[in-house]
């Protein structure tokens, strides 16, 4: 046993001493709390700050070893106290190294800070493919039951003091055409009831009173509506308009709130507008700015690490996210929904820290072919990265670790399959904020644009394929402005891909030539994004993208370069 001090206590261990002489059970913790005020005597260690999670699989690679999102969750695990059970996966793969990996995963630890107890952490072998695990490398086992009976053994049973007064802080946001925003979270403290009438502690200080609407439980992955709920339950609440993430919902009488919680901020934004090419509205089922607007919002109320703001022009919305992914797959949902739009080129959100231009930094780890390390190691230094650490694999690749701008990446996925011949494997992850580094070069290639509306022919394709690579094949409709393909030099080049041949009646040997295409290049979303340049747009509907030009036609293209020249 040991006496702390009860301010210890709750800042160290995230627990609140409600009273004295009496007894808490914490799980298979049990403290006594003295008639001496302000101590406490424990019967155990406290360790586990209360959280929506008791413990954490952390899943490794057994060839690849831990990549920059490995090392970002495993650094929020530590955070939260939490002891983490680590499963090397994928030991069934002719190149696995699960004792080096292991290695590497405990150094990993080490870097992160963890402490000794978090060091002697459980591990596990397994393969999921094949639907075994084993608590050796050498073992046989012919289930995944190694895995679930650690599971039972080392995760502690939830949290929670049932007397005390209620404390449930809203860790992730849902929303409802019928209810409103919805608040889910895990019971810190207390008991919670449908149609009770509780405080609301927001972020800013401020207290709300209302009542809570509807209470539901999880039962899988479904809800159920309940009437009660207790300390330690994942719950899901409705009844507030403006809930917030890391707002506390607390007694009527003596709000208790809990430390709000940091979100990260955004670290790229992008403009979704009305789509206004010759071809807007064929495709998409919601197509006007009322309804774009209300779905980004709506979005928003749910991803508290998205920001959507109004412009000055009432067509267009700046979005703001934690990356390129995160907004990617944004623009992929609300396509899968019926939506139509453009977006435009992403621009990284720059910070003012001590009087000095920050913007944010990737942590960028690549696995290269041998005979590619250079022309990456070339590409990644014009773009601003700086390698950290290089080492082989052994397996006929060699890994690196660079801090890069995040700009530096915008577009460079497409460029390193192409050196790496779609043998590389990148990864990053957000890593802070640091100094400008400077101006990076974009896309160093123009683009062939559609001269008008018309549709492509084989005819004029097969005549253009030496300008430059195509995005488009045979037999599609395009219109004037929509970029066709990338130049092979660095302007754009206006093209027509609907010039037919003239039909005569006079043939000769060797005028008549087969028409061989060189298959298109399909781009991704993803891909796409990362190609436009500051005057393009992607433009994405239920059933196409396309990339275009800003300006449409020719003449308003020469117009405003030439504005720009004389500015």
């Amino acid at each position: 046993e040991r006496v702390m001090d009860s301010n210890d206590i709750e800042r160290e261990r995230g627990i609140t001493i409600l009273a004295k002489n009496t007894s808490v059970q914490y799980g298979d913790i049990k403290i006594n709390i003295a008639d001496t005020p302000g101590h406490a005597d424990f019967g155990g260690e406290v360790e586990r700050v209360m959280t929506m999670v008791d413990g954490v699989l952390l899943l490794v690679d057994a060839a690849e070893g831990p990549l920059p999102q490995t090392k970002f969750v495993l650094r929020k695990s530590l955070e939260l106290d939490l002891k983490p059970i680590v499963v090397i996966n994928k030991i069934d793969r002719p190149d696995a190294r699960a004792h080096e990996v292991l290695d590497m995963v405990f150094e990993l630890f080490m870097e992160l800070g963890a402490t000794d107890e978090q060091l002697d952490f459980v591990t596990l072998y397994a393969s999921a493919k094949n639907g075994f695990a084993r608590y050796e490398l050498d073992q046989e086992s012919p289930d995944m039951k190694p895995l679930f009976d650690t599971i039972v053994k080392v995760v502690p049973p939830p949290l929670g003091d049932d007397e005390g007064t209620l404390q449930l802080q809203a860790n992730s946001l849902d929303y409802s055409d019928f209810l409103g925003r919805i608040a889910i979270g895990r019971i810190r403290r207390g008991k919670i009831r449908a149609n009770e009438t509780v405080s609301l502690c927001r972020r800013d200080g401020t207290i709300e009173r209302g009542k809570i609407t509807k209470l539901y439980q999880f039962d899988g992955l479904s809800r159920k509506e309940v009437e009660e709920a207790r300390a330690g339950d994942i719950v899901a609440v409705a009844g507030f308009e403006h809930v917030d993430l890391g707002d506390t919902f607390a007694d009527r009488e003596n709000p208790d709130p809990l430390p709000p919680m940091t979100i990260d901020e955004p670290t790229l934004a992008m403009n979704f507008m009305v789509n206004d090419s010759p071809f807007a509205g064929r495709e998409g089922k919601y197509v006007t700015s009322r309804q774009i607007r209300e779905r980004l919002y709506r979005e928003a109320m749910i991803d508290p690490a998205l920001r959507v703001e109004d412009t000055d022009k009432p067509d267009t919305f700046k979005v703001s996210g934690r990356g390129e992914l995160h907004l990617t797959i944004l623009i992929e949902n609300l396509r899968r929904e019926g939506y139509e739009f453009s977006v435009s080129r992403p621009e990284v959100i720059m910070k003012r820290i001590d009087g000095q231009i920050c913007e944010p930094m990737e942590s960028l780890l690549v696995d290269v072919p041998d005979d590619c390390v250079g022309a990456v190691i070339e590409r990644l230094g014009r773009r601003k990265g700086d390698m950290s650490n290089m080492e082989p694999t052994g397996n006929g690749s060699t890994r690196m670790t660079f801090s890069i701008p995040a700009r530096g990446l915008i577009g460079f996925r497409t460029e390193y399959l192409t050196i790496t011949r779609g043998m590389g494997v990148m990864n990053h992850q957000f890593e802070g904020y640091g100094p400008t580094k400077g101006d990076i070069p974009g896309r160093t290639r123009g683009a062939l644009i559609s001269m008008d509306e018309t549709e492509t022919v084989a005819y004029a394709l097969f005549n253009l394929q030496d300008r430059g690579e195509f995005f488009v094949g045979p037999g599609l409709h395009v219109y004037e402005g929509m970029i066709l393909g990338v130049h092979s030099r660095d302007n754009d080049l206006v093209v027509n891909a609907g010039k037919g041949k003239k039909l005569t009646n006079m043939r000769a040997s060797g005028s008549d030539e087969n028409v061989i295409l060189t298959p298109p290049r399909r781009m991704s979303l993803e891909q796409c994004v990362e190609f436009i340049n500051d005057d393009e747009l992607v433009e994405v509907t239920p059933e196409s993208i396309r990339l275009r030009k800003k300006l449409l036609t020719a003449n308003d293209r020469k117009k405003a370069s030439r504005t720009v020249e004389t500015v």
